[in-house]
């Protein structure tokens, strides 16, 4: 995913498609918990002007990354949409966001690709599947995982009592 400055300057009043298979598998080494990762499907345009040039993409794929709880592998799914802008020639332009300089007259995406991937890590993940080879057991004896969800649509045993409570006295019988 690198074009030139010449190339891109081509196409300036044309608008550039891009949809293409990347493989970042370099991440592995800055991030030890990432185990694996898929072929990143980057879709999205370029809007080339003068100065620079911005690239609204869209990121499709997965991470794979150990459970919070046993170290499984977990597929970690990506998909992120962004914009990233690169300025051709500094001198002179002020902007408010964040831009990446061009170094020489080439234009490369993929550092900026393996950025958002690092930054769309989680800090915890947790495998889902509970049939899995490895995954955490979700009861024992005298425990259980219980969820956030069952938690609140659960009575608890020792209120039930006063919950009939407030049935038996209906004021608006009276």
């Amino acid at each position: 995913m690198k074009w030139t400055i010449n190339q891109l300057q081509k196409s300036r009043n044309k608008e550039l498609a891009i949809d293409e298979v990347v493989h970042a598998d370099e991440i592995k080494e800055i991030d030890s918990s990432i185990r694996g990762v898929s072929p990143i499907h980057v879709t999205g345009r370029a809007d080339i002007g003068a100065h620079k040039v911005v690239f609204d993409i869209r990121l499709k794929g997965h991470l794979v990354l150990p459970c919070s709880r046993t170290l499984v592998d977990v597929n970690y799914p990506v998909d992120v949409e962004t914009t990233e802008t690169f300025l051709f020639n500094t001198s002179g332009y002020e902007t408010d966001e964040e831009a990446h300089q061009v170094k020489g007259d080439v234009v490369d995406l993929m550092p900026a690709i393996k950025e958002i991937l690092l930054l769309e890590v989680p800090m915890q993940v947790f495998c889902d599947d509970t049939n899995a080879e490895g995954a955490a057991p979700q009861s024992g004896k005298d425990w259980e995982v219980v969820r956030e969800e069952d938690k609140s649509n659960r009575i608890d045993p020792r209120l039930a009592g006063l919950a009939k409570f407030f049935d038996d006295n209906n004021p608006s019988d009276s």
